[in-house]
């Protein structure tokens, strides 16, 4: 069952993925599972679009299907869920300037799923708010988004707000987006550079030391 569930996620089913959600849950299935599942049909649903075989409208529509998903899921969650929630914080937003939030829920979705903390400041974020969400939570781990050009120059800044804070040290930064690359990552002096939601995921863990 598990292989024909993400293959409808990825196929976008939604009434089937749906229906098969509530039987899963209604044999008592472990609600991890069913997450897990859902992130391998979203990794294939990120590969289509990487590879021109789904566009922004498909990308939208699978994060809706995503988010009714984990809403039927969440509620049957148990204790164990809960403890795995303690693998760390993470702060994450998209950059001034900047209104895109597709792929920040993604991300947000995928670390929630593996077990993080997420605080997720939305789109269009100053740097003074980013410096204090890092300074609210103690995070460890900040992920910036931008999908612009112009967010360049803003995750900059809010890596330079950081330094002013005196709270740069003692963060890890990543940025991810559209346009972002070694080379952004670079010029705004973050720690690295994300692909991919899943790639965001692989960096929380190896910084906050999560197996």
């Amino acid at each position: 069952m598990p292989e024909s569930y993400v293959n409808l996620l990825a196929d976008l089913k939604e009434d089937e993925v749906l229906k098969l959600t509530k039987k899963r849950i209604d044999s008592g299935e472990d609600p991890m599972k069913i997450l897990e599942d859902s992130r391998k049909g979203m990794e294939i649903v990120g590969k289509r679009f990487a590879d021109g075989e789904y566009f922004l409208p498909e990308l939208v529509f699978s994060g809706e299907l995503l988010k009714q998903v984990t809403a039927m899921v969440k509620p049957h969650m148990s204790g164990k869920a809960t403890q795995v929630k303690k693998a760390g914080k993470v702060v994450i937003g998209t950059v001034a300037g900047d209104i895109h939030d597709i792929g920040l829920n993604i991300v947000d979705f995928m670390l929630d799923v593996n077990g993080f903390d997420v605080t997720n400041l939305g789109v269009d974020v100053p740097a003074d708010k980013f410096v204090k969400a890092m300074k609210d939570t103690k995070a460890p781990v900040l992920g910036l988004s931008g999908f612009l050009t112009p967010a360049f120059d803003a995750m900059k800044e809010t890596v330079e707000a950081l330094e002013k804070a005196g709270i740069r040290k003692n963060v890890k930064i990543m940025i991810g987006g559209g346009q972002m690359d070694d080379e952004v990552r670079k010029y705004a002096k973050a720690d690295a550079f994300g692909k991919d939601a899943m790639a965001a995921v692989s960096l929380a863990k190896k910084w906050i030391g999560v197996n």
